[in-house]
């Protein structure tokens, strides 16, 4: 077990995350908080930069749900959701073997939730694999999220996009990828027998939460892959890997998060 455990703290109050940083500094000595978020976008993107030990959850946040945010982690980091439900939903909670407290923290509960997470840990030189079985957790977090969320909101058909002066609707079935760039995302779609590309001012990691990600795939920190468009992965000698899509002669970055989705390359 690592033992200065890293920590990710994710609530969208502020103060909550004030007590649960307070807590686990009395019940976790050893373990240092990397990242904190309001958002659920921001945990995911946090996450990404810091790859933490141990996450602490809240359930209902802006943007991505903490529920949203553990599947993407997918075993690949301890999880506990800060919950404000009552007595049937945490019952969902044991269900799915995955841990949580109550708001507001009880130390108690809190130190056990540790005890818990100690046992679990992954060691060190394993923190980029999956803790847990990826198919059972990933099964127990879906129902969750049909028990204890309201459903999300259809995946828009086009998004406005700028073009030199003009602004455009791009399609979300023409385009091939989306690119962090500064404070705005590169858009590359595919128009007229042409690949072209456009900003939008909205950041990546909050696109990523108005994209369905059944038709779209994740697999670098700043870039986000039309699944249909992914051809094959290509590993380099030094332990990287570079995608090729299907209409593009564009090959974009693997990230080692990411990498086990192309386990057969």
């Amino acid at each position: 077990m690592n033992p200065t455990p890293r920590l990710l703290i994710a609530d969208d109050e502020p103060a909550m995350r004030e007590q649960l940083a307070a807590a686990l500094a009395l019940a976790w000595p050893p373990a240092r908080i990397v990242a904190q978020a309001e958002h659920g976008a921001d945990a995911w993107d946090l996450w990404l930069e810091h790859q933490p030990d141990a996450c602490f959850l809240d359930i209902r946040m802006p943007g991505l749900s903490g529920i949203e945010v553990a599947q993407r982690i997918a075993g690949r980091s301890a999880v506990v959701f800060v919950s404000a439900y009552g007595d049937h939903a945490l019952a969902a909670f044991d269900a799915g073997a995955v841990d949580y407290v109550v708001k507001p923290v009880d130390p108690a509960r809190l130190a056990q939730a540790v005890a818990r997470l100690r046992l679990r840990q992954p060691a060190p030189h394993r923190a980029l694999e999956p803790a847990l079985d990826p198919a059972a957790d990933t099964t127990a977090l879906q129902t969750l999220l049909r028990q204890l969320q309201p459903p999300r909101a259809a995946q828009p058909a086009a998004l406005q996009a700028a073009v030199g002066k003009e602004v455009r609707l791009i399609a979300l079935d023409s385009v091939l990828y989306f690119e962090s760039d500064s404070r705005y995302t590169r858009v590359v779609y595919f128009e007229a027998g042409q690949q072209r590309d456009a900003l939008l001012r909205t950041p990546l990691k909050d696109l990523l939460a108005q994209l369905d990600m059944q038709q779209f795939t994740q697999v670098h920190r700043s870039v986000i892959v039309a699944s249909r468009q992914m051809a094959s992965a290509i590993r380099d000698e030094d332990g990287g890997m570079r995608l090729r899509l299907r209409q593009s002669d564009d090959l974009l970055p693997v990230s080692r998060p990411f990498q086990g989705l192309f386990k057969g390359q």
